[in-house]
């Protein structure tokens, strides 16, 4: 704290934002909110109310069914589904034990499951229908849990256990685990980084925990305990809706109105029916909302206060919200290495669009330049960041640890600029990472499918900016001699090896690729040679 009061930001924070964070699990934020709020509503989904005693009951009942199969802690255990309860209930039961929970989208194909299986050694998933396809390729786990909804067969379901069996036949499990919430790791969030590779941020109890309450101090007294709806539409295996939805949710004892996907239709009718007061969304739905035609009929003026992470939001989209409801989109920035949230717009006071706000509190930021020297207000440079949030490093990988983490200080690759009152920007990107409808692409890894397909002798991705998704992935592709590239065809191949929001949108046939003299891609030329075509 003694050393954040020389900070420009310093004096946008509330009196009651520095005190000790607690050391406690991941599990312990239920357990309390249940004490407070157990005949109250926890989770609203398709309909079904979920109490926080009832769904504590079926966490307590899977995390005591876990036990008595064998499983100790530190084990990891994949989460491979959509939105549902049984996500919840999975999540907390692995906490209860100690289980490291490894978060895993469920439309990844068997290639990119396989990627993470193999550096986690996971011993088992939780998956859905959406995800079964990929799972069933993966012979090196040794134990499936199976949510069923999918009208598996009896040859089918082979292998796999019904997650609502396991409930069931589940006796309560008397003693949570003991953990020492600063060491042990309780997820593994899977992000890439310029070379494409996936790694896996180790993220502690107390890194979690301490972003949950940074979060909610944020939030200051426009967020109310017992009181508030939290709409949870983005996926809960991203980062953010882990904890800005969903632990956030159930630390203050909210009403977690839970959609499986966002559909726009749906999820305003909910709205009208529910009155949801919080919601942490992502670009593309801002924009669904605001390109409604009868948005305004559904009451969305009952949103005190919006978030958005995983990309920038364009201004436009911004104000257009914000006149359609009357609420306010507090702005922020966050990263898989920091739990993630790092910096918001206060609730209250002075919020300035088209930054990512202050940094949350008990975060120290700098800039520095090449040479590690810090910068002034109004410099750029590249984001450094040090607070409880950061994970403790990567897992396996002490090399990547070593480059992100140094003196304390997570290294972002985030080129950024502090304006003299200590608000943050993004300016640019030092990795090449592209960001589509709040999910991170990583060029190397959708090149390296291009390169395999048979006619293709270079390949480029680049993110082109885009007025409604942020960016769109292109692919530059260029034939080997003698042959031509069939792009719908190309098209395809790149779905059976990609994840559908990996797979460009776009594909342009070239002779060549700009290059400098001693070889290196000029991708560049590429984005600007787009943008001079509009």
């Amino acid at each position: 704290m003694q050393q954040l009061t020389n900070r420009p930001w310093f004096t946008f924070y509330q009196t009651n934002d520095f005190f000790e964070l607690p050391e406690i699990s991941i599990y312990s934020l239920l357990d309390q909110s249940v004490k407070k709020y157990g005949d109250k509503t926890a989770i609203i989904f398709e309909d079904k109310r979920t109490t926080y005693r009832d769904l504590k009951y079926q966490v307590d009942c899977l995390a005591g069914k876990w036990k008595e199969m064998g499983f100790e802690k530190g084990d990891r255990i994949g989460l491979m589904l959509a939105n549902h309860p049984h996500y919840i209930v999975a999540y907390y039961a692995a906490q209860a034990l100690g289980l490291v929970v490894v978060q895993v989208n469920p439309m990844y194909t068997t290639r990119e499951l396989l990627q993470i299986v193999n550096d986690s050694q996971i011993s088992s998933i939780v998956g859905d229908s959406i995800a079964y396809q990929a799972i069933k390729q993966v012979e090196n786990i040794h134990s499936f849990t199976y949510l069923l909804g999918s009208h598996l067969s009896e040859e089918e379901g082979k292998g796999f256990i019904d997650l609502e069996t396991l409930i069931g036949e589940g006796i309560r499990l008397d003693d949570p685990e003991e953990v020492n919430a600063r060491e042990d790791v309780a997820v593994i969030q899977y992000t890439g980084g310029t070379t494409g590779k996936m790694k896996g941020a180790m993220l502690t109890h107390f890194n979690l925990t301490s972003n949950v309450i940074q979060s909610f101090q944020m939030y200051g007294s426009a967020m109310v305990p017992g009181k508030e709806t939290v709409l949870v539409a983005t996926p809960l295996y991203h980062v953010y809706a882990m904890t800005s939805a969903m632990n956030l949710g159930i630390y203050i004892g909210a009403d977690l109105l839970l959609f499986r996907k966002f559909e726009i239709e749906n999820v305003l009718e909910n709205i009208k029916t529910y009155k949801p007061t919080f919601f942490p969304g992502v670009p593309k739905m801002y924009n669904a909302f605001v390109n409604h035609p009868k948005a305004d009929q559904y009451g969305l003026d009952c949103l005190k206060m919006c978030s958005c992470g995983s990309a920038p939001l364009p201004v436009e989209i911004i104000k257009r919200f914000e006149e359609l409801t009357g609420t306010r989109i507090a702005e922020g920035f966050g990263l898989s290495e920091s739990s993630p949230s790092t910096h918001r717009n206060p609730a209250y006071g002075k919020k300035k669009i088209g930054s990512i706000g202050i940094p949350v509190p008990q975060t120290d930021c700098i800039i520095i330049d090449e040479n590690d020297n810090e910068l002034g207000p109004n410099s750029v440079g590249e984001l450094l960041i040090k607070g409880p949030q950061i994970m403790k490093g990567y897992w396996n990988n002490e090399a990547e640890t070593a480059k992100a983490l140094q003196n304390g200080w997570l290294y972002t690759g985030d080129l950024a600029t502090m304006d003299d009152e200590g608000y943050f920007y993004i300016v640019g990107r030092k990795k090449e990472m592209i960001i589509v409808g709040g999910f991170n692409i990583y060029p190397q890894e959708v090149e390296g499918v291009l390169y395999s397909h048979p006619d293709i002798k270079e390949a480029a991705v680049v993110g082109i900016p885009h007025e409604e998704e942020g960016e769109i992935v292109k692919a530059y592709v260029v034939p080997k001699d003698g042959r031509q590239i069939d792009l719908e065809e190309l098209r395809g191949y790149c779905y059976t090896k990609l994840t559908p929001y990996k797979v460009p949108k776009s594909f342009e046939v070239k002779e060549t690729l700009p290059r400098n003299t001693v070889g290196k891609l000029l991708k560049r030329l590429l984005i600007k040679e787009e943008l001079e075509k509009r």
